[in-house]
């Protein structure tokens, strides 16, 4: 079967549309990767946060995807809206990478070694929100780009360290400069982080049966979990939330965070079961309980309604 994969542009998104080119290529598929700029890859002098268009880096990948110029895009999961068109769905979640974030610095071995008001880079308001709670004397800078454009930028000196995702340094094989893996507890990552996601027509069941070999039941779980989560929460992919669903024999552990992103205030619930989409909404209803609500309130700059308990 002839597929085409639509991919954008940067590094990092043509190795992960290769490696599943390559694994389709020897399901004996003919494949053939094409290149589409995204509004996310156009707009790169803004801190994500301050664009804050749900669906920057989709939004023409799926745009090809209804016209049938491809039949399957491959995602970053972290970047895929949790609430797509009924045109579309997931037809595969590959097996997952390490999904934790990682600082990499050429002189401090961890956070805690990083000097008074060193500057530190992240695009993410999720991560800059964590990293305030934890060192509120840090300098903390926009840091926009594909990988190896941020570590020229350290490399160079404009930044002390950088907030990576470990999952993308090691597909890239760049984890020179990797000092510190942080921890869940210091840092929850983005839903979905580590995780990718291979998006196809709805109902287009010869692509879906081609591409079923390659999907995680573990790391669709864990996935689903989180997306419930940041979807109840009405948060998109730049937003000061983090999720992290991991499963252990047969039970889910799902850890969260709602932040406010000066980081004056970091809200934290963890709670396990069985079933992903009940779990991740049942801990995002506890984060509103808590204050959830208005510290995202306050991020969206509109109200978000508090479900009520049934």
């Amino acid at each position: 079967m002839r597929l085409r994969i639509g991919s954008r542009g940067s590094q990092l998104a043509l190795w992960q549309a290769k490696y599943i080119g390559d694994q389709l290529r020897e399901s004996r598929h003919e494949v053939e990767i094409q290149i589409i700029h995204t509004t996310g890859d156009k707009i790169t002098d803004v801190a994500l946060a301050k664009v804050g268009a749900k669906g920057m880096f989709t939004k023409e990948i799926e745009e090809a995807l209804a016209a049938e110029q491809i039949d399957l895009a491959v995602h970053s999961l972290k970047d895929l809206p949790t609430e797509l068109s009924e045109q579309f769905e997931i037809a595969a979640i590959p097996p997952r990478e390490d999904p934790r974030d990682a600082l990499c610095s050429a002189k401090y071995s961890d956070i805690e070694q990083l000097p008074r008001n060193a500057r530190v880079g992240t695009s993410s308001l999720r991560r800059e929100a964590q990293l305030r709670a934890l060192r509120p004397d840090l300098e903390i800078h926009p840091l926009r780009g594909n990988v190896d454009t941020r570590l020229r930028k350290l490399e160079s000196g404009e930044y002390d360290a950088i907030i990576l995702a470990l999952s993308g340094l090691r597909r890239l094989s760049k984890t020179e400069l990797v000092r510190q893996v942080l921890p869940i507890a210091l840092m929850c990552p983005a839903a979905g982080q580590g995780a990718l996601a291979i998006e196809t027509r709805a109902g287009d069941e010869d692509v879906r049966m081609a591409l079923e070999f390659l999907n995680d039941a573990a790391a669709r779980s864990e996935t689903e979990c989180e997306r419930t989560l940041l979807k109840k929460l009405g948060g998109g992919c730049q937003v000061p939330i983090g999720a992290n669903a991991k499963l252990s024999g047969g039970t889910l552990h799902l850890e969260a965070v709602v932040a406010s992103p000066d980081g004056s205030s970091v809200l934290r619930e963890s709670a396990s079961g069985t079933d992903s989409q009940k779990l991740g909404s049942s801990v995002a209803q506890a984060l509103l309980n808590r204050g959830g609500a208005s510290i995202l309130e306050a991020v969206y700059g509109r109200q978000i309604a508090v479900p009520q308990q049934p």
